[in-house]
């Protein structure tokens, strides 16, 4: 085509960057997404070796076709000095010889002067048979260069064609020519033998590495054969693990969380029917006494006290049944609700729930003294767990008894002076809804300490069981406190102290 010739323009989307481009990518991302990870891996062995393979037999080619063309060539001067030394290099024994007695059918010889005249050898025919003649050769002859090596085509053949001066007179060059047809062959064979050497070492690699692969992915089945059973059935049944490579660490976190899910799912079956057993009595008194106040509607029979005593049984149902909702309801969140958390002087917390419990345990006192000490959390989530803690108190503590409340440096102690709590019951009494025997008879739904022990954790602290010097039940709460210079402590704070109330006894 001649540079006048108008271009014609490419087809739309024909290009790389078009929307033919673009679509020819995404399929081919396609199609290697749908290959199987085994046989991606066996491929890429297979590649990974093949360039191996291949850069190798290129590498061993190129080096052994330079060493055999520098022996032939070596080969050939070394000849071509004999013959130039020996009669060869008489013009007319030359012309003379045929060219049988060279000693072999691919080798032409030639005397050659500055004068572009040369004489050589003949064939039957009597037909000079000279190898390729040229410039090289003549430079030799001239005396401008010691010696020539070329290669150079006559007749259709390639032949490695080598000069160096006639030693029987000045101004001659012996030219001997040798055809390259069989060391081109041999290479030819050596190439088509590394060709299918490193033919076979890909197909072996991709032998190996679907094989590795096989062998590695193993534990992979297992585990996705796992995860498909899990799905499928619902049966969180852990999977054989075998050794203690990444596979097997994968393995063993897979079961890992088999074992938290069958554990959540445990807690979540078990919180439900302690809920449901917990909130049967509370509904079933309470039905009771709508039917009754409902039959009393429709047959007088009670009196005006009893009427007022069952409504006031109903609004005490309504009550507890309210507060255990509350309680299943904030022990039933796995995370913490989202809530504002700010500085909280734990001290006036303390103080707050003092006087709430008092009001509802008249007849126990309460010798409270904390100093302050600032936490950043939730307020609301520390004054019910410290409210829990002292109900809990005032619960078992006799009439007209003491509860210790001590806060220091963070650590907020409630002692009681009740009966204390049993040691074979003092792992379990901050689990949800466990109550001793001896709590069985008592109001209340196993919740509150749980209460106590989920706002300690969700606030960085502890809390723990014990015994009181006076053989009651010793109740610690530590809190963290912030970091914050100005928020610290003072050193020894006066005690804000409340002094003992002394209350009247009532029967509980």
């Amino acid at each position: 085509m001649s540079l006048n010739e108008p271009r014609t323009p490419p087809a739309a989307g024909g290009g790389s960057g078009g929307p033919g481009g673009s679509t020819a990518r995404t399929s081919t991302q396609n199609r290697l997404r749908s290959v199987s990870l085994r046989n991606r891996v066996g491929l890429l062995a297979a590649f990974g070796v093949g360039i191996i393979v291949v850069l190798i037999s290129l590498a061993a080619y190129i080096t052994v076709r330079v060493s055999l063309l520098d022996q032939v060539d070596a080969n050939l001067l070394d000849r071509a000095r004999a013959a130039a030394a020996g009669p060869l290099a008489e013009q007319g024994f030359l012309a003379r010889v045929p060219s049988e007695a060279l000693g072999a059918a691919d080798i032409r010889i030639a005397l050659l002067n500055a004068n572009d005249r040369f004489i050589s050898a003949s064939d039957h025919d009597g037909n000079p048979i000279a190898p390729p003649l040229g410039a090289p050769e003549r430079a030799v002859a001239r005396g401008e260069v010691p010696e020539s090596v070329r290669t150079a085509a006559m007749g259709g053949q390639s032949y490695r064609v080598v000069a160096v001066p006639a030693g029987r007179g000045p101004g001659w060059a012996l030219v001997l020519g040798q055809s390259r047809a069989g060391t081109e062959d041999l290479l030819s064979r050596l190439g088509f033998v590394l060709f299918l050497v490193g033919a076979g070492g890909v197909a072996a690699a991709a032998y190996a590495g679907v094989a590795v692969a096989r062998t590695g992915l193993r534990p992979v089945e297992r585990l996705t054969a796992g995860a498909e059973h899990v799905a499928r059935t619902g049966e969180l049944r852990p999977i054989p693990v075998q050794g203690d490579d990444e596979l097997a660490r994968l393995a063993h976190a897979f079961n890992s969380m088999l074992s938290a899910l069958a554990a959540a799912r445990a807690r979540e079956r078990r919180l439900i029917a302690d809920a449901g057993h917990e909130l049967r009595t509370p509904l079933t008194s309470l039905r009771t006494n709508l039917d009754l106040l409902a039959q009393s509607e429709a047959r007088p029979g009670l009196s005006r006290e009893d009427r007022f005593a069952l409504l006031a049984d109903v609004r005490a149902q309504m009550a507890e049944l309210s507060v255990l909702v509350g309680d299943l309801v904030e022990l039933s969140r796995e995370d913490p609700p989202a809530t504002a958390h700010a500085p909280v002087d734990l001290a006036d917390v303390v103080a707050g729930a003092a006087e709430r419990v008092r009001r509802r345990a008249p007849a126990v006192r309460f010798d409270v003294e904390t100093q302050p000490w600032t936490v950043f959390g939730d307020s609301q989530a520390l004054e019910r767990a410290v409210t829990n803690l002292l109900d809990n108190a005032a619960k078992w503590s006799p009439p007209n008894a003491a509860v210790t409340v001590r806060l220091r440096d963070g650590v907020l102690t409630v002692a009681d002076q009740g009966p204390g709590i049993a040691e074979a019951d003092a792992p379990h009494v901050f689990e949800r809804f466990y109550r001793s025997t001896e709590a069985r008879t008592m109001p209340g739904s196993g919740l509150g300490l749980a209460i106590v022990k989920q706002a300690a954790d969700r606030h960085g602290g502890t809390v723990s069981v014990g015994r009181g010097q006076h053989g009651g039940t010793l109740m610690t709460l530590v809190l963290p406190g912030m970091n914050a210079p100005a928020q610290a402590p003072p050193v020894n704070p006066p005690p804000q102290t409340s002094p003992p109330v002394d209350h009247p006894r009532r029967n509980r």
